[in-house]
Formats: C-alpha cells, structure tokens, sequence
C-alpha cells in the first residue's frame, strides 16, 4: 500500500436490466477514512465478472480511540438490514461507474441528476419516493491532529439525507415513480369530465344559435357599406348615345292600335306643334277607317289621335292629336347627306318596351327592298329604297326614328330581315339579327307633306307595265298590260322618251337594276316631274333615253 492508494482493482457495481424497475442503489452514510483496506466481498450471481474473482471494497479502518463503537460486529455478508442488498435481493440498475477518490470511497456529488438527467427539483423525470435508512452510527468527533503524524487527504463528510434515490428491496416490483417529497395527486373521476364536457357544449350550443339568430336576422355582425361613386349631374356630351337619346326622346310617342278584330303596337314621332305623328302603315292599318288609335308620350301621358292620312306604296302614314300642349318635334336632317359608317340611334318600343334606345351605324345606303304583301293582290307591297343600319330594331319599332348624332331624324325604321322566314316559334316575328331597314326621311318628308296637306300620297311613274315573271338581268316591259292593254301607256311619260314592249332597262341614272322590284324603288325615290336617264337594251343593241316622270295618286 503506498500513499494510500489501493493496490487491488476498484470497486464496480454491475447488474443485468430488470423487467418493470427503475430503481437506483441505496447509497450508504460514509465516514471520513484516511487509508483503504481491501475486504473480500461476494459478487451477485448475475454479475458481470466470473464466479472466482474477489472483488474488493475499500471500507474504513476501526474507529479511532475516544470514538462511539458500534452496537453489532461488521457483517461479513452486508445482509440487510445492516448492510448493503445481499445475494437473494434484486440486482440494482445499471450505473455509470461513479468516480471513486484516491482513498477508494464512493462520493456521491452534492447535487445528483435525476434518471433522466436533471436536477432533482427541475421537473424532468421521476425518482422512487424515499426509502427508511438503515441505523446510522453517529457521526464522530473530530480529532485534533497529532503531531508528527501522518495526516492523509480526507473528504468531507456527506449530509446524513442524501439527495440520492433509495433502493428498497423489499417494495412492491412495478411501483410507479415520483419525486422525493411529491404529494400524491387524486385522479379525477370519469363523472366530473362528463359533467363538464355536457355543460361546455349546452353553453356553446346555447351561444352558437344566439350568434346564427343574430346574423340571420340582422345580415351580419356589422353592416357592409361599398365604396360607390358620388352622383353626378347627369349631363352628357350631346353627340353621344346618351346625350342624343335624351335630346329626341321626348319627341318619341308609342302608338296602340285596334280594330276588325286586329290589334297592334308601334312607334311614331312628333313632326310639328300641331299634334302630327309619323309612323308607318303598317302600325295604323289594323284601325281601318273605324277603329281605335292611342298615343303614349314619352312621359307618360297619353292621347286619342286619328287618322290623317296613309300610303301603302311607301308605307307612312300620319296621325293627329287633339288637345295637347308642349309638343316636341323632332328635328329632320337630310337623308341624301348620310354616308356608310355613320353613326346611328334607334328609337322605338319593341315588344311593347317603349322608350327603348339602341345604336349601330349605317350598313348601306339604297338598298331596294319590298315589304308586305300580305293581303296577296299587291296593294299592300311597299318599295323602298332603304337605308340599311345594325342597330338592332325589334317588331314594335315600326315608325320610329333613325337619328343621326346631332338628334336629327334620318330615316322611319320599317323592316327587318330575320334569320328565318320571319316568324317566332309560336307564329311571332323573329327578332333583330342587325339588318333593319329604314325609310330615307327624305322621302318621307314628301310623303308626309301630301298626306297632310291632301290626304293622299301620288307616285313617280313612267307609263309602262313590266314583266314580273322576267327572271333575267334588268326589267323587261310586258308585251301586254294587266288587263290586256298595251304594256306602253299612249301618250305617257314612257311612250313619249320612245320605249316599245319588250325592251330591257339596265340602268336608271347609271345605276344598275336587276329586276322589276329595282326599278320600281329607283323610280319611286323620286318626285314626280323629276328628270331620269334610262339605258335599255333592244334586239341586242344597248341605247340610252331621258324621259320625264309622272304622277298617279297612291293607295
């Protein structure tokens, strides 16, 4: 032995893990000692070293004289309750290898980690809750140093409760483990989490169908207010559709007419203060020389009107109002001046829709078209040389005006073209595919001025009858007239510029026609008196003559 220091191995403390425990060793109240003292001890059977090897502990000399001795004679075999755990007891956990001093002691530190390396203290982990210790010897007195007396390194003596977790063999295997010094915590019945879970969601239900109620009935929690832009003072630019619209609407009037079992809707406008309303002929006819006529003004206010005047030929006709004061009229402008592109606006009430504006351009200009012809004789068969626009125009339209974009009238809307044969699946006409047609104003206003000055309209003729049956280039004039006349009228505007049966007109003003109806609307655009130059075809030779055209009354 030098210096104190053991000669033989240090002390080890090795164990199998055993199934459902945590435990640690029991430490043991150590005493100061001054040299070790090898002392064979028996090793467990499940230790990790073999059966014959003698493991040794360093355990302290006999007290030193003056010092209490102890009631029992050391036990060779550490049995309990004086020693530490003997062969028969549960192996302990196993242990990292404490550091053991140069004097061969164990010493725990003053403040040990817990299983799961924390502080005891700290909340990490369990520890076993505190075992009873074994009797303790006092501690001794200490002993002033002799002189010249050898004096080792000592260690300071532990408190007598040390923070390590005990070790009792004899407790119950599997007992579950808490800190040193924890209270026991009652476990809450199954009952009381009921309760509160039942009450929880009454209240929540009750809190829910308050808020549902609340909101269904109010829109919501708060009230939900947009941004919107402020009002303005409504004026617009007096070329737009705005501005034009309510510049002519006022002017506009919606017509109702009934009689002989017939009843229908249009539109008309305003020409002068006296109380006369264009329109078409077509709106008016259902009345008959008995029958009822209603006006509709703009804004509201409505009047019995009748019958001025009509033409079937050209499909105008014109009403009167009694009675009624602060008339507007509408403007007239000049059809002769329109261009294709132009801008236009539509006024009328399509389907009874009355006040109705639509806009679109001018598609075309003297398109020749024919209308009617419902009754079947021809006396109902109307040739205009139209103006063609898209804007859409609607049944219930008929009559109304064509503006231009300084509010101005440029032509009567009169017809469309339908996609089919003009009529809706339950016999009703088909709507606007954006070819509409309409009356040049400028005939109209000629029309107009007849029909209110004689009641009647008169047309352009030249004098001769045509072969409608011709199905070639150009009109061929008949070899015979309707009703067995010459086709030729004698003495005629006709027989006058020197044209014979059977010649073919090709041209009127250098104008190409195709058919009988084109020369017809051609001639039909002008006035009576009007001067025309006609090109001809005859025996195959082409000629040209200019002949003066002539009136007859219309129908």
């Amino acid at each position: 032995m030098d210096d104190g220091k053991p000669t033989g191995p240090k002390a080890k403390w090795w164990s199998r893990p055993s199934a459902g425990r945590a435990t640690q060793p029991e430490p043991e109240a150590q005493d100061p000692v001054s040299e070790g003292v090898p002392v064979p001890v028996p090793v467990p059977e499940d230790a990790a070293v073999a059966a014959d090897t003698e493991v040794t502990a360093e355990l302290s000399p006999a007290p030193a004289p003056g010092r209490p001795q102890p009631l029992h004679e050391p036990d060779e075999y550490r049995t309990p309750p004086y020693g530490g755990p003997g062969p028969w007891a549960p192996a302990p956990p196993v242990q990292r290898p404490m550091p053991t001093p140069a004097q061969g002691t164990p010493v725990p530190p003053l403040h040990s980690a817990t299983p799961n390396g924390t502080a005891p203290g700290t909340g990490g982990g369990y520890a076993p809750p505190p075992q009873p210790q074994a009797p303790v010897s006092p501690p001794p007195q200490p002993q002033a140093p002799q002189p010249h007396a050898h004096q080792p390194h000592t260690q300071l003596p532990q408190p007598p409760t040390s923070h390590w977790l005990q070790y009792d063999p004899w407790s119950a295997p599997g007992q579950p483990l808490t800190h040193p010094g924890e209270p026991t915590r009652k476990k809450r019945g199954r009952g009381s989490l009921l309760v509160g879970a039942v009450l929880l969601a009454l209240v929540a239900g009750v809190i829910g169908g308050g808020i549902g109620a609340y909101v269904e009935r109010n829109g919501g929690i708060t009230q939900v207010e947009l941004p919107q832009a402020s009002k303005d003072d409504g004026n617009r630019p007096p070329d737009s559709v705005a501005g034009i619209a309510a510049s002519a609407l006022p002017s506009v009037v919606t017509l109702h007419v009934s009689g002989g079992g017939e009843q229908g809707t249009g539109t008309g406008f305003v020409l002068d203060q006296r109380g006369h309303i264009l329109t078409n002929n077509h709106v008016v006819d259902p009345a008959g020389s008995a029958g009822d006529i209603s006006v509709t003004f703009s804004g509201g206010e409505t009047a019995k009107a009748t019958l001025v005047g009509k033409d079937s030929g050209y499909d105008l006709a014109v009403v009167k109002v009694s009675g009624v004061s602060g008339l507007k009229p509408l403007p007239l402008g000049n059809s002769d001046s329109v261009q294709v592109g132009d801008p236009v606006v539509a006024i009328g009430a399509p389907f009874d829709l009355q006040n109705t504006v639509t806009s679109g351009i001018i598609s075309a200009k003297e398109r020749p078209i024919t209308a009617g012809g419902e009754k079947g004789d021809g006396s109902d068969v109307s040739y205009v040389d139209a103006l063609q626009t898209d804007a859409p125009i609607n049944p219930g339209n008929s009559g109304g005006p064509l503006v231009d974009t300084k509010a101005r009238v440029i032509g009567i809307n009169s017809a469309i073209r339908a996609a089919d044969s003009g009529a809706g699946p339950e016999g009703g006409q088909a709507g606007s595919i954006g070819l509409g047609f309409a009356i040049p104003i400028n005939q109209g206003k000629r029309v107009a001025e007849e029909l209110i000055n004689t009641g009647k309209a008169t047309h352009p003729v030249i004098g001769v009858s045509l072969d409608m049956k011709y199905t070639g280039d150009g009109a061929r004039v008949g070899e015979k007239g309707k009703d067995g006349s010459p086709s030729v009228a004698s003495g005629g505007p006709g027989a006058k510029a020197g044209i014979k049966p059977g010649d073919i007109i090709t041209k009127v003003d250098g104008q190409r026609v195709h058919s009988g109806e084109e020369l017809i609307v051609k001639i039909r655009s002008h006035r009576p008196g009007d001067r025309l130059e006609l090109t001809l075809v005859r025996g195959g030779s082409e000629r040209t003559m200019t002949l003066t055209l002539g009136s007859a009354d219309g129908t």
